[in-house]
């Protein structure tokens, strides 16, 4: 009873005259695409094209990186100006074109430097007195263009803009002990009148 496995497939295969019919592969294969659900087939054309889509992307970045890495800056020629004193105002540079904060500052400062001017009234018992405070406000706007210029031509610096801004705090002190004297002034005539 013991017999080898190998000799007996050997001759099954010999005496087996069984075939498939003709056609028969192709019919298995038609039914088996037809029993094969059509979404899975969908769905594996839809991520192959998003495939190829981001692999496209994916090019066009590489190339836009390789381009901007690879380029050559362009170079920036220097203009030499002959006498940097003689800048015209309208290219001083001032405080509000170095930064934001430093606009708030500079137009809080001005606005009531101007306030403050237009609520003196001059009369000729203040003429003098009124005249001396205007001396020495121009005096300090003349300082101030003057460092404007050297912000201009030497950049901002601690120094610079400090001043920049004590010059503006001096102004508006000097309008208010200005209206403080012609204030006190005004009293004084007035209780000399009076009396």
């Amino acid at each position: 009873m013991a017999q080898d496995l190998r000799h007996l497939f050997e001759k099954e295969d010999t005496q087996s005259q069984l075939k498939m019919s003709e056609g028969h592969e192709a019919r298995f294969l038609e039914k088996l695409d037809d029993a094969f659900p059509q979404e899975e087939r969908s769905i594996k054309k839809r991520f192959s094209g998003l495939q190829i889509a981001a692999s496209i992307v994916v090019l066009i970045g590489l190339a836009i990186a390789a381009f901007k890495y690879f380029e050559t800056p362009n170079e920036v020629t220097p203009i030499v100006v002959d006498n940097p004193n003689a800048k015209d105002q309208n290219e001083l540079k001032s405080l509000s074109q170095i930064s934001p904060d430093l606009a708030k500052v500079e137009n809080y400062y001005l606005a009531n430097i101007n306030l403050e001017l237009s609520k003196v009234k001059q009369t000729s018992a203040n003429k003098e007195l009124f005249d001396g405070y205007m001396v020495r406000l121009a005096e300090l706007n003349e300082e101030y263009k003057r460092l404007s210029v050297e912000l201009t031509n030497n950049g901002p610096n601690e120094l610079t803009v400090s001043a920049l801004i004590d010059n503006l705090k001096l102004r508006l002190n000097l309008l208010y002990r200005l209206k403080e004297q012609l204030h006190e002034l005004n009293t004084s005539e007035t209780s000399e009148g009076i009396s």
